[in-house]
């Protein structure tokens, strides 16, 4: 299997694994999957709180992201506030109906981070970590050189 053949593969198989144990919150609150995003991205990313912000960062669709707030809204676990300066910007805030959701989804990934990261040593974690953030620099600025 090719380098970029086993990180694509890996990084799906992450992705599913994580989706399907968020399955459980998703079963025991009613919601979707992209909902259950939606509010995890929400309680986890302070200051990127507009549907423009999930569609960019998750790399959700815009209409699926719609839907979700919609649902969310008329669930009570989300709210609407119109931004002070800028009319056409709305921002998405969690209501307290929503904590419920929030502790079982941090539930989740703590097991997901444990699940996946098991076995591993305090150094192998480090370099991981540093390994990841120098794939993760070489991507942006790539990003940004193809962008100009």
């Amino acid at each position: 299997m090719s380098r970029s053949t086993e990180l694509w593969t890996g990084l799906r198989s992450l992705i599913r694994l994580y989706d399907k144990m968020l399955k459980k919150v998703c079963t025991e609150h009613e919601l979707s999957l992209v909902e259950a995003d939606v509010i995890s991205f929400l309680r986890n990313n302070p200051g990127k709180d507009t549907a423009v912000d999930i569609v960019e960062l998750r790399g959700l669709s815009k209409g699926a992201v719609s839907k979700a707030v919609e649902s969310l809204i008329r669930k009570s676990f989300l709210e609407r506030i119109p931004d002070t300066e800028d009319r056409r910007r709305i921002h998405l805030k969690l209501k307290p109906e929503a904590e419920p959701v929030t502790e079982m989804i941090d539930e989740v990934k703590e097991e997901f981070l444990n699940t996946v990261l098991g076995g591993f040593t305090s150094e192998e974690l480090e370099a991981h970590s540093r390994f990841f953030q120098r794939v993760f620099d070489n991507t942006r600025h790539e990003l940004e050189r193809r962008d100009k």
